[in-house]
């Protein structure tokens, strides 16, 4: 399963706007006639309970049966996520400052896909369509808005056809790694200096992009031109994307095998070092990088990255390493044991790659191959 987005053109933003403000009716609704039942009764309604309720609602709204039933899904899904008894209201007007973003969900049978257009009920949506939608078997989906008010369709899509297909090199690959593909196995230690350090000694400079638009945005916000502001948001945000999916991609395309540091971004966002954390998007291009070796059938794993930065990678020693905050300034050192010059994140890319290889070692070992 995959989820694409596609941009709706801008000429169909009123009518879409109108049915999220119709989707919103439904969700407020839902939500304060949960609340009171529970309320009266200490009980809670589940969505086969909330069905009854809402029974011919999509004669006097325009949305269709579908749509209202993943509303009451979805409410009911997030209640029991955040463990409350009412969740917020959405909010449709579009000069309040807590005005809810657009989203209108739907499933497979509420949709139609044909000649680069989308119907929903009696309105059909054109839009960009670079993915080819007729090759692709929808499941379910939503209408969604962003910021500046504008549209998208995303699909969750069925792939099975081509997991199908990599699904035998994804099993042998993870079982036994050939001695060339081991060779091409790599470790990451993810940074602020630099994005990425590889153990092979490559690095992927950092694009600090929130850092270069930083002045611009103040300047914006300060004059409080918002449209502005969003703007200036969006395009720092599609730039990140677009640096974190081309390096995603040429890693896959390049190794076997992926190891990298399980760092602690949202620790790190807690401390002086946030904005940078945030902007190098760490998290993401782990998600990034695991989805995309699944589907191409690459080794990917996660990794404890503690000490990897103190010990040495030639013969594990700690005791001339950088240590604690004291120490990150100190980009190279040289092991007191073995006499080796090590570079910082180079040396730490080479102990997250060995603790990779050690687990695939151990998970062969317990399949007892």
């Amino acid at each position: 399963m995959k989820t694409l987005k596609l941009r709706i053109k801008d000429k169909h933003s009123k009518v879409l706007n109108q049915l999220a403000s119709e989707v919103n009716f439904v969700w407020n609704y839902v939500n304060d006639l949960c609340f009171k039942h529970l309320q009266r009764t200490g009980k809670f309604f589940s969505a086969f309970d909330i069905a009854k309720y809402t029974a011919g609602a999509s004669k006097l709204l325009h949305l269709h049966s579908q749509t209202i039933q993943a509303i009451t899904e979805e409410l009911v899904l997030r209640r029991k996520q955040f463990k409350k008894a009412k969740l917020k209201w959405r909010v449709s007007n579009p000069h309040s400052a807590k005005k809810s973003l657009g989203w209108i969900p739907f499933k497979k049978t509420a949709i139609k896909y044909q000649h680069g257009q989308v119907k929903y009920g009696n309105h059909w949506f054109s839009l960009w369509d670079s993915y080819g939608l007729s090759k692709y078997n929808v499941k379910t989906g939503a209408f969604v808005q962003d910021s500046r008010g504008r549209w998208y369709v995303c699909l969750v899509v069925d792939s099975s056809t081509t997991l199908t297909k990599l699904a035998p090199n994804v099993v042998t690959k993870r079982w036994s790694l050939s001695k060339a593909e081991v060779s091409r196995s790599v470790g990451i230690d993810l940074g602020l200096k630099d994005f990425a350090t590889l153990s092979n000694g490559k690095k992927i400079a950092a694009q600090r992009t929130y850092r270069k638009y930083e002045q611009k945005l103040g300047i914006a916000q300060r004059a409080r031109h918002k449209k502005r502001v969003k703007a200036i948001h969006a395009k720092i945000k599609h730039i990140r994307n677009n640096h974190l999916h081309q390096e995603s991609t040429a890693l896959v395309k390049n190794y076997a095998a992926i190891f990298v540091g399980n760092i602690n971004a949202k620790s790190l966002a807690k401390t002086k070092l946030a904005k940078s954390v945030l902007d190098a998007g760490w998290t993401m291009f782990r998600t990034l990088l695991k989805y995309k070796c699944e589907n191409a059938g690459v080794w990917f794993e996660e990794v404890n990255e503690s000490y990897t930065t103190q010990t040495c990678s030639c013969c594990g020693s700690r005791d001339s390493s950088p240590k604690g905050r004291a120490g990150l300034g100190m980009r190279e050192w040289t092991c007191v044991q073995c006499g080796t010059l090590h570079d910082r994140d180079v040396n730490a890319a080479k102990n997250i790659l060995a603790l990779g290889h050690e687990r695939l070692a151990e998970g062969i070992l317990a399949l007892g191959y």
